[in-house]
């Protein structure tokens, strides 16, 4: 316990010291704005982002985790007690499912606006 404790604090003291000395010791508008040939920028250099498109792209991207989780319960199914394996592959299905649900209600799912 006392390892634990003195190794979360050495972590933290680092953690400090590195965002401090990573801080850059003034802000200034030409240094914060993108190199244009000494002229002002024209327009923004950031790009507009869909927020629409990243929240599809996490949720395939969990429900494609939990697809390659699901894989290897159909190999082991002979190998388990099928009372067992089948109250696992419910929960876990049963999950999935509650979540695929959460996001349609919130409409993460919908690209009409």
């Amino acid at each position: 316990m006392n390892s634990t404790i003195i190794l979360f604090l050495i972590s933290l003291i680092l953690m400090l010291i590195a965002n401090f000395i990573s801080k850059k010791s003034f802000m200034d508008r030409e240094k914060n704005s993108p190199f244009e040939c000494g002229f002002d920028p024209k327009n923004s250099s950031r790009l507009p982002f869909s927020l629409q498109f990243f929240l599809i792209a996490v949720i395939f991207l969990i429900f494609d985790v939990e697809i390659a989780l699901l894989m290897p319960m159909i190999m082991i199914m002979k190998f388990s007690n099928i009372y067992y394996w089948t109250i696992t592959s419910l929960m876990f299905l049963l999950i999935l499912l509650i979540g695929l649900y959460h996001e349609w209600n919130q409409g993460a799912l919908s690209w009409a606006n």
